[in-house]
Formats: structure tokens, C-alpha cells, sequence
């Protein structure tokens, strides 16, 4: 099933595709595009099932990848640099392995080609809390959210996803249990035949235990190329808590690997 993909295009110069994280939008990485525009044509998708992207059924990695593979011939791309947070990093890491001739160069921001454990369990109440609540306000669903997940950060970021409807509720633009019916699926690590020789920075957030050192030999087998910074005090969200610090890596790594 081929699905239709929402996606800003700006600047000029060399692609740059910009992937986000579970629950996001191509909007969370709106400083990078901005920083990259003034060198590269930049592209932010959203990825099937969130944001203005069409909703997907049977949804994994694969098939998020093979979305953003179909949607890349469609713009004529030959090739690409791809720059992915979290699940948007895990998709860029599918694709460059799946199809390695599509990607020219790769960033993947503070997540790791592995199976994760199930750790979302709280976002998904609070989420699901505000699906069957009808809210009328932004304040209303905030507070709803406070009752299961702690950290202020999390809850503004996905309140970035929610969107007032014609009747005055609002609700998520993600396809929300289309994500939780799939989220074995989504925290799978990536499938490969052989390793993507292409250059690969991944960005590690100094307080974030997504990249961890036990991941290094799965890192180094499917990304021999792969090196690694860290943003000291970051946590998960590192484009948008250091975000001059992130994007000056992510265009130091790109001005030397994208001609």
C-alpha cells in the first residue's frame, strides 16, 4: 500500500532529509532544516501515521522504510543524506541498509540498531487519557498527561502533535492506536544481509541511555563507518535542548561527507 507523505522542502544545494521521532513531526527538527537551508535543499517528512502523513496499516520498520524509499523515488532523489531522531533514526538506519544507493550519508540522533525493552507504557496512558476525554483545551489535556508522566519536557512535546478539530475536541494527529498496536514492531531493531559502508555519525545524548557501551559491537556490525558524539548534560531531546551545539554537528558532519 503506498501511502502519501507530508514534507516541507527548503533551501538549495545537496538533500538532506529530515526524519523525526515516534509521536513527532517534521516540525521537531524545524531549527536543524533552518540551520541546513542555506547549503542544502532540505526535505522534513512526516512520517506514515503522524503529522499530515496518511495513515498505515500493518505498520513496522520495513514499511515506514519502504514509505520513505517510495517517497524518495517520487522526488526524483537519487540518492540522499539522511538525519533521524529516535524512531526517524531507526527508519534512516532501515533504509540505508535496505537500500544503501539511497543514502549518501546518515545521522542518527540518540538511538542505537537494537531491540528495546517496552518503556512507554506511561506515555501511552496519558495519551490515551486525552483520546477518550474529549478535551476543549490545550491546559485541560497538559493536566490529564501530569497524571501519568512526570517529566514537563515529554508532555510539551507531545502536546505539539494535538490539534483542535472542527467540533472543538482535540485529538491527536497521530494515528495513535495504529503506533500501540505496533510498538513491538517500532522498538524492533533493524533487519540487515550486510553492513552500510556509507559514512555515519550517530549523536548520543550525555544523560540518555539509549546509546549505551553495550551497543558498540551491533553499532560497528552494521555501520562500520559509524562515529559517535556526545552532548554532555543532554537527555533524549537533544536537538531541542543544546540545539546550536546539534546542528553545528550535524553541518560539520555533512559539509565533509555531502558533496
Amino acid at each position: 500500500m503506498t501511502v502519501k507523505l507530508h514534507y516541507t522542502r527548503s533551501g538549495s544545494g545537496p538533500p538532506v532529509v529530515l526524519l523525526h521521532g515516534l509521536f513527532g513531526s517534521a516540525n521537531n527538527l524545524g531549527a536543524l532544516a533552518r540551520a541546513l537551508q542555506g547549503n542544502y535543499c532540505v526535505y522534513c517528512v512526516d512520517l506514515p501515521n503522524h503529522g499530515r502523513s496518511d495513515w498505515l496499516d500493518n505498520t513496522s520498520l520495513i514499511t515506514m522504510m519502504d514509505s520513505i524509499e517510495h517517497w524518495q523515488r517520487s522526488q526524483q532523489l537519487t540518492e540522499a543524506a539522511f538525519v533521524g531522531h529516535s524512531l526517524g533514526g531507526k527508519v534512516a538506519m532501515q533504509l540505508a541498509l535496505a537500500h544503501p544507493q539511497c543514502v549518501s550519508a546518515l545521522v542518527v540522533a540518540d538511538i542505537a540498531p537494537v531491540d528495546y525493552p517496552p518503556h512507554h507504557d506511561q506515555v501511552f496512558a496519558a495519551l490515551e487519557a486525552v483520546a477518550s476525554d474529549s478535551c476543549r483545551s490545550r491546559h485541560s489535556a497538559a493536566e490529564l498527561m501530569a497524571t501519568h508522566i512526570e517529566e514537563e519536557q515529554v508532555i510539551q512535546f507531545l502536546l505539539s502533535s494535538l490539534r483542535r478539530d472542527k467540533d472543538g475536541v482535540y485529538r491527536w494527529r497521530f494515528n495513535l492506536e495504529e503506533l500501540y498496536g505496533a510498538y513491538a514492531e517500532l522498538r524492533a531493531s533493524p533487519v540487515a544481509t550486510s553492513p552500510y559502508t556509507g559514512p555515519v555519525l550517530f549523536i548520543k545524548g550525555g544523560a540518555s541511555d539509549y546509546i549505551r557501551e553495550e551497543h558498540r559491537a551491533r553499532v560497528v556490525s552494521l555501520f562500520p563507518r559509524a562515529d559517535v558524539k556526545i552532548m554532555p548534560g543532554c537527555g533524549h531531546w537533544l536537538h531541542a535542548e543544546r540545539p546550536q551545539l546539534f546542528n553545528n554537528l550535524v553541518m560539520r558532519f555533512l559539509d565533509k561527507q555531502v558533496v
